[in-house]
């Protein structure tokens, strides 16, 4: 128990420390690094969809983002590894996928896409999968991060509202495609 605690322990803090190491690179070579970001319908900034979620603008940008994944795939992780590890992998690749195919064309750059995925996940698991701890954690989402429902709506022109809707789409179908006979090993 205390092992599996800390094993998730682990992997939240490298996760925030591998996005707070890019920043402080990007920001030692000026912003650099932000031109690998997602460039909508632009074939070279294709692969750009796992390097995207690593980079933010600033470092109010960062700490959120640090916030909020660190909260979502904590509880992610509460279920399994591998679950986490899949949703994200899913979650990261179809939200870029489809911020590549339908953004606005500007820089895409970020892990809110990520975060609203792991949020929708969070809540999508307890419909298609209703044991009692995926119903706890969703009633506990919904209740202190139900407002994040506006997040998928265009509010400020800087922020990058396609990664918000696509993340928490990607969110809902990983929550689906989770349910599978595959997940159901090792729980």
């Amino acid at each position: 128990m205390i092992r599996a605690f800390w094993q998730r322990f682990k992997i939240v803090l490298t996760v925030c420390g591998v996005l707070s190491l890019v920043h402080v690179i990007n920001m030692g070579l000026g912003g650099h690094l932000n031109q690998f970001g997602i460039l909508p319908r632009d074939p070279n900034s294709l692969p750009y969809i796992y390097s995207s979620p690593l980079l933010h603008g600033n470092l109010t940008h960062l700490i959120n983002n640090l916030i909020g994944l660190a909260i979502f795939s904590w509880l992610c992780l509460l279920r399994t590894v591998r679950l986490y590890v899949w949703s994200s992998l899913f979650i990261v690749t179809l939200t870029g996928i489809l911020v590549w195919l339908f953004g606005r064309p500007a820089m895409h750059i970020g892990a809110s896409g990520w975060i609203f995925g792991l949020w929708s996940l969070s809540i999508a698991l307890a419909w298609f999968d209703r044991r009692p701890l995926n119903i706890f954690i969703a009633l506990v989402v919904v209740f202190l991060y139900g407002g994040m429902i506006y997040g998928v709506l265009p509010q400020d022109s800087s922020i990058s509202f396609e990664a918000h809707f696509f993340g928490a789409i990607s969110g809902v179908l990983a929550a689906w495609l989770s349910t599978w006979k595959i997940f159901k090993r090792k729980r």
